[in-house]
């Protein structure tokens, strides 16, 4: 699975979609044993090294393995950037509101980094409440990757918002990034409010 590719599944949980394909993530290895295995094949070990560089990017032992850095709104439309920090007090985004335009196209970026290990099958999982009842689920699979210093960018496919009277007001969200080895990397919520116009 590269960078770009998405794969997009509503209203199943992944436990159960897991079961039906029988799928076992294989044995998790470390970054110095996959860059020993056959390091006598020249070939071979310039692609690990194009592929996964040179190592570890971080000192600090402690520091989390991925870590989620923004989420954006990308709207051609919009009049401004949206987009939330996700370094910081993520408390302070349940009070924020964000807010697009009803049948605004737009494509959710998430920016992250991978600091030590090879993480497998990343994840993206986003519930949708209204009033308190939950109207939607969809998981996009993010990808496999190695470390880096740069950050990796990944973007869902394009969206539509919904349109008409009934579909604007609030929406509540919660957002998990997590990986095939259920590691929840980050959940945060935030809220999203559909618009008649940009401005109101």
């Amino acid at each position: 699975m590269t960078e770009q590719e998405a794969v997009v599944h509503d209203l199943e949980d992944d436990d159960d979609l897991d079961g039906k394909l029988n799928y076992k993530p294989p044995p998790q290895k470390s970054l110095q044993e996959i860059q020993e295995l056959d390091k006598d094949d020249e070939s071979l070990a310039k692609y690990k090294k194009s592929l996964l560089g040179d190592g570890p990017i971080v000192q600090d032992p402690s520091a989390p393995n991925v870590i989620v850095t923004r989420l954006t709104l990308v709207c051609e439309t919009a009049p401004g950037p949206i987009t939330m920090d996700l370094t910081g007090d993520l408390t302070n985004l349940k009070k924020e509101t964000f807010a697009i335009k009803e049948s605004s196209e737009y494509r959710v970026k998430i920016n992250f980094k991978v600091t030590k290990e090879i993480v497998s099958g990343l994840k993206y999982v986003q519930h949708t409440y209204r009033t308190g009842v939950k109207v939607a689920k969809a998981t996009f699979m993010v990808g496999s990757y190695g470390p880096r210093l740069e950050e990796y960018e990944f973007l869902t496919p394009l969206e539509e918002a919904p349109k008409g009277l009934l579909a604007r007001g609030t929406y509540h969200n919660k957002s998990f990034f997590t990986d095939d080895d259920n590691h929840n990397h980050l959940t945060w919520e935030w809220n999203l409010t559909i618009r008649k116009e940009w401005c109101e």
